[in-house]
């Protein structure tokens, strides 16, 4: 790849292509698989990565939002797209662009039922949300008979699928919590089927799910953060690719005297003679002020740079004392090494956070397409 000359994420297509092919490997051939590209798909570039996985053979698509799936959908994506946090203020359009909604509360449930039978639809396809012990979203399980009570005999909703969210599938220690999650899915997917009178899908699998629970995939699985690069176990990450690198430049060297500082408020004081490089981004492009301050640090030409001082809204300064660099050269704030989740963790948060936080005036560019 030629030497970048301004602030970019670099986007690997091939990468995400082979996490797919990885994740899929672990399902059964007649699992569905759904992709979840919510948050401009996880800070990258969801119309891009979609058309990309829809290429791949993705069955179902997954966004938070209805704008998240109208922008989707103006981008030519064809296949459904569940709407997994839809307002009802929203239903319109929902309706419109042929989203799919999660169903997850008595009020969701009856607007949207009033708004499909204002639009004259018939069948129209809905997905039921259950809380399990996530307790974020959703009914409970003795929530069947009134959801029942509201569809039976109205022919404007059909369910497409039954859904949980599991709250600790990444963590084995919390691994008898995930496996009574489970079996309380199972419980009311049974009776729920029972009392529809028509199958419906069902799936409760997250990424983690995905590699520590494959028992439980029923007829489709979820995921995330797993086709970006990240499988929340080591092991697992080895055999994945993060998808995208956070690159940047070096805009102005400097030479730092003893006792000198950098920086808001003075934040780094010298101890003696440094080298400083100024860097085009900050805080304004998701590098957040809690990673100055020497907690982090980036790749220069293959050396570690801490970051001191205080991060400012568009520049960072890092301490290259030792490594030879000049004005102009490439940077690299994570990607290989460190990795998104190695950043991340110097702040003490999460490759979700860091990735979905990139400001979309970050430049986006692709390879291997």
């Amino acid at each position: 790849m030629p030497k970048v000359k301004e602030t970019v994420l670099e986007i690997d297509l091939e990468a995400l292509a082979h996490n797919y092919r990885f994740l899929r490997s672990r399902l059964h051939s007649n699992t569905l698989f759904l992709a979840v590209v919510k948050a401009f798909a996880y800070g990258s570039d969801a119309s891009k990565i979609a058309r990309k996985l829809e290429s791949l053979g993705v069955d179902y698509f997954a966004v938070a939002y209805v704008k998240e799936g109208v922008a989707l959908r103006e981008a030519g994506i064809t296949k459904p797209i569940l709407v997994l946090h839809p307002q009802a203020v929203n239903f319109d359009t929902l309706i419109e662009r042929c989203l799919e909604p999660s169903i997850y509360s008595p009020k969701i449930l009856r607007e949207f039922l009033e708004a499909a039978r204002r639009h004259k639809q018939k069948g129209y396809p809905i997905h039921i949300k259950f809380n399990t012990g996530l307790n974020r979203l959703g009914f409970g399980e003795n929530d069947v008979a009134y959801i029942m009570e509201q569809i039976r005999g109205r022919n404007e909703v059909k369910v497409a699928s039954i859904f949980s969210h599991l709250a600790a599938s990444e963590d084995l220690n919390e691994k008898a919590y995930t496996k009574k999650q489970i079996a309380c899915f199972d419980t009311i997917g049974k009776s729920f089927d029972a009392t529809l009178g028509y199958p419906t899908y069902k799936h409760i699998l997250n990424t983690s799910g995905i590699i520590n629970f494959p028992e439980a995939q029923y007829d489709m699985v979820r995921s995330g953060i797993g086709l970006y690069g990240f499988g929340n176990d080591t092991a697992i990450d080895s055999q994945l690719r993060p998808i995208v690198s956070l690159k940047t430049v070096i805009s102005q060297i400097h030479k730092i005297a003893p006792w000198e500082t950098v920086g808001y408020n003075r934040a780094f004081t010298s101890p003696n003679q440094k080298v400083t490089a100024t860097l085009p981004l900050g805080h304004a492009d998701g590098i957040g002020r809690h990673y100055g301050n020497g907690k982090a640090y980036v790749n220069v030409h293959g050396k570690y740079a801490p970051i001191i001082g205080n991060v400012c809204m568009d520049m960072i300064m890092i301490d290259i004392t030792g490594i030879p660099c000049q004005e102009g050269d490439e940077v690299l704030v994570f990607g290989a090494a460190p990795n998104a989740e190695t950043f991340a963790a110097f702040a003490g948060t999460i490759s979700y956070e860091l990735l979905t936080g990139i400001s979309q005036r970050v430049k986006r560019i692709f390879i291997n397409d």
